[in-house]
């Protein structure tokens, strides 16, 4: 599969891709985000969820584990990096698999939880607010929406 690369210069330019990616996606599709502290997954999942019409502040949900946010879909917000060491399954499928959006943050903890198809992105910070994305479609139809978010 394809990889495809993405500069932000601000916050809200990274906001914005993310709330333009929110259109394209469907229930159950899911999103996995990686980087560093400070990379930009929670921002980007704020985007989303403007994308998504969810109206509540979206924070991390790093004590949580997931933060549930209703918009014109749900959005499951996963923080899983507290599950490095577990091999616990905290009822994942029902959301990877459910009539939302999924997604993870730390995704590399729970990779024999993860499906086969979902759309793999990591975020990397190369100066004060400007980010680089990388996103890696699993499957056909995460590529073509992929091809569609950088027209």
């Amino acid at each position: 599969m394809k990889q495809f690369e993405i500069i932000t210069h601000t916050t809200e330019e990274t906001m914005r891709i993310a709330e333009k990616l929110a259109v394209l996606l469907h229930p159950g599709d899911v999103i996995t985000l990686q980087g560093d502290l400070g990379a930009g997954k929670t921002t980007f999942t704020k985007g989303l969820g403007i994308g998504l019409g969810v109206t509540r502040t979206i924070n991390s949900p790093t004590f949580t584990i997931v933060k549930e946010y209703m918009g014109e879909l749900p959005l499951y917000h996963m923080d899983v990096y507290r599950l490095e060491e577990s091999e616990e399954d905290i009822g994942f499928d029902e959301y990877f698999n459910g009539d939302g959006i999924s997604v993870v943050e730390w995704p590399q903890f729970i990779t024999a939880f993860l499906p086969e198809k979902r759309l793999d992105i990591s975020l990397k910070t190369i100066e004060d607010d400007k980010r680089q994305m990388i996103l890696a479609p699993k499957g056909h139809d995460f590529e073509k929406i992929c091809e569609e978010l950088i027209r």
